[in-house]
């Protein structure tokens, strides 16, 4: 158990590291942020990345995510994927970029298995094989070695150790890496906004590929839902019309959780799901768009969860909204696992909200 720094109350669900309440955090984060703040840089000291958003007066503008980082000759973006090199911005575009791939066996643990083509059959025929689970198919799997949020709770940070590391994979290869079992495509990560140009590329060259062929193929994003939001427009262009799904990891609703936690502003991905969401309902078979949360303990706690299920809910109350369960990782491993009462608290909170469709994801890690 550890106290608070500002308060001084004595939390089971207080992360020493981070060290102070999500009240403290929400109600006075002027007095506390510049400590948690120091706490982010070390996280992204360690494996080299840039402390802030690059904004060099003479630098080139990089137009994928809110950061709209400015990046001098020879320098980073924040996610560490674009750089600046004799004048250009490269890194992600249809050339090359940081990633790796596996093929995995639908069903899945998705977080969009539960309501998905590939994990109930729904929209049989159109969007699926078969009128259930697709089972003998495969997820083309793509996780990209970069992210522009820093989530000091990141379930995946490893990914961090091949930022800038490793061979760059053409959008060709990529696309190349379909099988003929391969049911749908899943950008994730870190992220795939740092590396959007390639995986639209990508996605178009495999669309092209299975139409000639006569195959099924669904395109899947999974996405902290930060780009600029001239990117929409393709991301939703790129699934609806073959029943892929687009996934927002929404990490909290006060701007104040969210920047303890994830070191950035929520607002551009609030923005972009509610942009997002008045397409929702252009594809009822199979919906279009879906909202996740880790339920950090302590912090993504019930004030959160309202906030969010109020948003979501006042968008569209039909919009597929889980829960997952959160496992200690990176520099929140001081934190236990989700409580299992607390989460079915949550899913409740979630549904007296107005949300119809609510799903408790990664129960086996509850206690």
């Amino acid at each position: 158990m550890a106290a608070c720094r500002h308060c001084g109350s004595n939390d089971r669900l207080l992360s020493p590291r981070l060290g102070y309440c999500a009240a403290c955090i929400r109600g006075h984060f002027p007095q506390v942020w510049p400590e948690i703040r120091k706490v982010h840089g070390e996280s992204r000291a360690a494996f080299g990345l840039p402390l802030t958003p690059p904004q060099d007066p003479q630098g080139k503008r990089c137009t994928l995510c809110f950061h709209a980082c400015s990046i001098p000759e020879g320098g980073y973006g924040f996610c560490g994927a674009r750089r600046v090199k004799d004048g250009k911005i490269r890194g992600g575009t249809a050339a090359g970029a940081g990633l790796s791939y596996y093929y995995d066996p639908l069903p899945t643990n998705c977080v969009a298995d539960w309501f998905c083509p590939g994990g109930t059959g729904a929209g049989y025929p159109r969007y699926a094989s078969c009128p259930g689970p697709e089972r003998g198919y495969t997820n083309l799997a793509v996780f990209y070695h970069a992210c522009n949020f820093n989530c000091l709770f990141c379930q995946n940070w490893t990914f961090k150790k091949a930022t800038f590391k490793g061979a760059k994979v053409p959008a060709k290869e990529l696309a190349g890496a379909v099988r003929k079992n391969t049911a749908c495509i899943c950008y994730f990560g870190g992220d795939p906004t740092p590396q959007l140009p390639h995986a639209l590329a990508a996605s178009r060259l495999a669309l092209e590929q299975a139409r000639e062929k006569g195959r099924r193929v669904r395109i899947c994003w999974e996405s902290n839902g930060a780009m600029q939001e001239q990117w929409l427009k393709p991301l939703v262009d790129s699934s609806l019309i073959n029943g892929g799904v687009i996934k927002f990891d929404l990490k909290a609703f006060s701007e104040e959780i969210h920047l303890a936690l994830c070191g950035v502003s929520n607002s551009q991905t609030l923005k972009n799901f509610a942009l997002l969401a008045a397409r929702f309902g252009e594809r009822p078979e199979v919906p279009l768009l879906c909202a996740s949360t880790l339920l950090v303990p302590g912090y993504v706690d019930l004030d959160e969860i309202h906030g969010l299920a109020r948003f979501l809910a006042r968008l569209n109350p039909a919009i597929p909204y889980s829960l997952l369960g959160f496992h200690p990782q990176f520099y929140l491993n001081d934190l236990p696992i989700t409580p299992r009462d607390f989460a079915f608290q949550a899913q409740k909170v979630a549904q007296e909200a107005g949300l119809q469709n609510v799903h408790l994801g990664n129960v086996h890690l509850l206690w």
